[in-house]
C-alpha cells in the first residue's frame, strides 16, 4: 500500500479563470432515509466490488469494440465520492489498491486500456482512456499523490501522440459523431489546471474547434436547437452518424464547462446553459430523467406512454452532475430544483434496497427489471455509474461561498464549513424531509460573525414559512432566501414547506400523476385500494391540489405511502362515489422484495362532452 498524505478537506482545484462561487463542506454526515441509502451503497456496491475484475481487462490488449475499461473509472470516481462523504480507512485501502493495480498496466508509451494496437482510437477506446484519467485525477486530488497525476499526464500524452500519428481529428474517432471520444475534454481540462502545461489547454481548444466542423457534433452552434433533432435520424441507431446520444452529449458539455472555468469564454457557458434548458423543456419527465434507447428523442411529450428502454441510469446520473456543475457556477435555484427531482426519483428508483444492484432502465410504468452484465463482465455501465449520482448529492447539500453558507438540500445531519471570516461553522439539519416539510437548522460558531445564509425555496412550494429565532422572513418560490445578519452560536432557522399533493397533467389532462414535495408518487399492485388498471380521477381542488393522508397500513418495504381519494369510472346513472387508493414513492414502486407492477401516470376518461 502506498504512503500518501490524505487531505480531508473537500477543496475543488481552481481554474486559471476563477473558482466556482460555491465550495464544498469539509465534513458531512447524513442520517435519515437518505443516510441509509448512502450506507447501503457504500457497503454493498462500493466496498463489495472486486477491484481485480475491473483491472483484468487492462492486462489484455486484444479488444476491438468493447467498453470494459469505463467500469474501473466509473466505480473508482464513485468510490472517491463515497470516501469524501465517509472517509473510512478500509475504503482508503481499497482505493490505494485499485490505483496501484491499474498503474501497473501502463505501457511504456503511456497507454492504459485494452484495445489492440490496430484498434486504438476506435470505438470506445478514447472513452475508456477518459475514465482512467478521471479516476487518476480524483485520486491525486484526494491524496496529493504525485504519481497518479504523472500517470494521468502520460495517458493524455499518449492520446495526443496517437492522434498525431493519424489525421489528428478526434471527432471522427469512436462513436456518436465523436461525442464519446471528445468527451475526454473534461479530464484534459482538469489536467491543465493541475499541471499548467499549455499543451493540454491547446488540445482542449482543438477538440472544441473540431466540434464545429461538418463531421463534428456542433455542440456550440447547435446549442439553440432541440437536442433530439440536431441531426437526421440515422439508418443504424447505434452508429457514428447518431448525434442525439444523451449521456455522451452531456459528458461533452461537462468538459465545456471546465474549459469555461479556465478561459472565461462566455460562449462556452451560454452553450451549456441553452442546452440544459432545452433538455429540461423537451426531455426531462416527472421523475427527473429521460432519453430512450440511450438517445434524446423529444421524450417529454411521450412520458405517459410505454417507452422502450426508458431512463438509462447513466443518463440520470450525468444530468444530475451537469446540473450541479451549472449550479456551482451560477448559484441559480432552478438547477438545484432539477437535481432534487432527479435524485429522489430517478436515482433512488434505480438502486435496489440493499444498494448492490442498479437498474439499467427505470420506466414510469410496468416492472423493475434487472439489467445484465456487459462486455463479458458481471456488471454493466449503470451499476458502475449509479453511485456517482448517489454520492454526488451530499457534497452539495450545504456549501459555502464568499458571503456565507448556502443550504440547498434538506438532508438531516451534520455539516462543517468555512465562514467568510475564517471560522469553522457547524450546521445541523433536523428534519424527516421529504416525509414532512419542516426543517430546523441549528448553527454553531466559535464567535459571532456577520455573514449571509442562503436557503433554497423550491419552486413547487407555494405556501412557505421561514423564521430565524422566531422572526418571520419573506420568501419567494424558486429563489434562495438570503438572510444577512450577525449570527451567533445557537441561532435557529425553521423552514416549513408546502407538502400538499399536486396533480400533474399531460396530453390535455388525459393523463395525470401526483407529486408531493419533490417526490413522485405511483400506484403499485402491492398496495391497498382499487385494482391496477381501474380508471381513477384524482379528487383535486380547483388549484390542482389533492389531500394525501399517510397510510394506516404501510407496506413493509415501502418508504413513503399515502392514501388519496379518487373518482372511479362508473356506468350507473347516478355516477360513482369516491374511492380510496394508496400510492407510494416512485423509488419504492416495483422495487420491493416481491414482484409488483406499478404506474405513475393515471389514464383518464375521454369525455366527448368536453372535446
Amino acid at each position: 500500500m502506498r504512503s500518501v498524505i490524505l487531505f480531508l478537506t473537500l477543496a475543488v482545484p481552481l481554474g486559471v479563470f476563477g473558482q466556482s462561487p460555491l465550495n464544498y463542506p469539509s465534513s458531512i454526515r447524513i442520517s435519515g432515509e437518505v443516510g441509509k441509502r448512502l450506507d447501503a451503497s457504500y457497503e454493498n456496491r462500493i466496498l463489495a466490488q472486486s477491484v481485480d475484475e475491473l483491472v483484468e481487462p487492462f492486462k489484455h490488449h486484444t479488444e476491438t469494440r468493447g467498453w470494459q475499461t469505463e467500469f474501473w473509472g466509473k466505480w473508482f470516481t464513485s468510490a472517491v465520492l463515497a470516501y469524501r462523504y465517509k472517509p473510512e480507512p478500509r475504503l482508503k485501502v481499497v482505493l490505494d489498491n485499485a490505483v496501484a493495480k491499474l498503474e501497473a498496466t501502463q505501457t511504456p508509451d503511456g497507454y492504459i486500456g485494452n484495445y489492440a494496437d490496430s484498434s486504438r482510437l476506435k470505438q470506445w477506446d478514447i472513452w475508456g482512456r477518459k475514465y482512467v484519467m478521471l479516476g487518476m485525477l480524483d485520486y491525486h486530488d484526494l491524496t496529493g499523490d504525485k504519481k497518479s497525476l504523472k500517470v494521468a499526464a502520460k495517458v493524455a500524452d499518449n492520446l495526443i501522440n496517437d492522434l498525431a500519428k493519424t489525421d489528428g481529428i478526434i471527432v471522427t474517432k469512436g462513436n456518436y459523431r465523436g461525442m464519446a471520444a471528445s468527451s475526454v475534454l473534461e479530464p484534459i481540462c482538469l489536467l491543465y489546471v493541475r499541471t499548467k502545461n499549455k499543451k493540454y489547454l491547446d488540445f482542449a481548444e482543438t477538440i472544441v474547434t473540431q466540434w464545429e466542423t461538418p463531421e463534428g457534433p456542433q455542440l456550440i452552434s447547435k446549442a439553440g436547437e432541440n437536442v433530439g433533432k440536431r441531426f437526421p435520424k440515422p439508418q443504424n441507431w447505434y452508429s457514428w452518424e447518431q448525434g442525439q446520444k444523451a449521456y455522451e452529449m452531456m459528458s461533452c458539455y461537462e468538459g465545456l464547462l471546465e474549459l469555461y472555468r479556465i478561459t472565461g469564454k462566455n460562449d462556452y457557458k451560454i452553450a451549456v446553459e441553452k442546452t440544459w434548458q432545452n433538455i429540461y423543456d423537451t426531455e426531462i419527465n416527472v421523475a427527473g430523467s429521460g432519453a430512450a434507447v440511450e438517445m434524446w428523442f423529444g421524450g417529454k411529450v411521450y412520458q405517459a406512454g410505454h417507452v422502450n428502454h426508458y431512463q438509462e441510469t447513466c443518463v440520470g446520473v450525468t444530468w444530475l452532475k451537469l446540473s450541479h456543475q451549472l449550479f456551482r457556477l451560477t448559484g441559480e435555484s432552478k438547477y438545484a430544483d432539477a437535481v432534487e427531482q432527479t435524485f429522489y426519483n430517478a436515482i433512488l428508483a434505480a438502486m435496489s434496497a440493499d444498494g448492490f444492484h442498479w437498474a439499467k432502465y427505470t420506466p414510469l410504468a410496468g416492472q423493475r427489471l434487472p439489467g445484465s452484465g456487459q462486455c463479458g463482465m458481471s456488471l454493466n455501465c449503470c451499476e458502475a455509474s449509479g453511485p456517482r449520482g448517489l454520492f454526488n448529492m451530499p457534497l452539495h447539500a450545504v456549501m459555502h461561498d464568499k458571503d456565507g453558507l448556502v443550504v440547498s438540500y434538506f438532508l438531516p445531519g451534520e455539516y462543517t464549513l468555512n465562514t467568510p471570516g475564517g471560522q469553522e461553522a457547524h450546521l445541523q439539519q433536523q428534519t424527516s424531509y421529504p416525509e414532512t416539510g419542516t426543517v430546523k437548522i441549528i448553527l454553531a460558531l466559535p464567535k459571532v460573525e456577520s455573514m449571509s445564509i442562503r436557503l433554497r425555496i423550491p419552486a413547487w412550494s407555494k405556501q412557505t414559512s421561514l423564521t430565524v429565532n422566531g422572526e418571520q422572513i419573506a420568501v419567494q418560490p424558486g429563489k434562495f432566501a438570503i438572510i444577512k445578519r450577525t449570527w451567533k452560536s445557537g441561532d435557529q432557522l425553521e423552514l416549513n414547506l408546502d407538502m400538499r399533493g399536486r396533480v400533474m397533467k399531460v396530453d390535455e389532462g388525459l393523463q395525470k400523476a401526483i407529486m408531493r414535495g419533490p417526490i413522485l408518487l405511483a400506484r403499485d399492485s402491492r398496495l391497498q385500494g382499487a385494482p391496477m388498471g381501474i380508471v381513477l380521477n384524482p379528487s383535486a381542488d380547483k388549484d390542482g391540489y389533492i389531500v394525501l393522508t399517510p397510510s394506516k397500513e404501510k407496506q413493509a418495504d415501502v418508504w413513503l405511502q399515502y392514501s388519496a381519494s379518487f373518482m372511479p369510472e362508473s356506468y350507473t346513472e347516478g355516477g360513482a362515489k369516491p374511492v380510496q387508493a394508496d400510492l407510494c414513492d416512485y423509488a419504492s414502486a416495483g422495487n420491493g422484495t416481491e414482484s409488483s407492477v406499478y404506474n405513475v401516470w393515471l389514464p383518464q376518461l375521454t369525455d366527448p362532452k368536453n372535446l
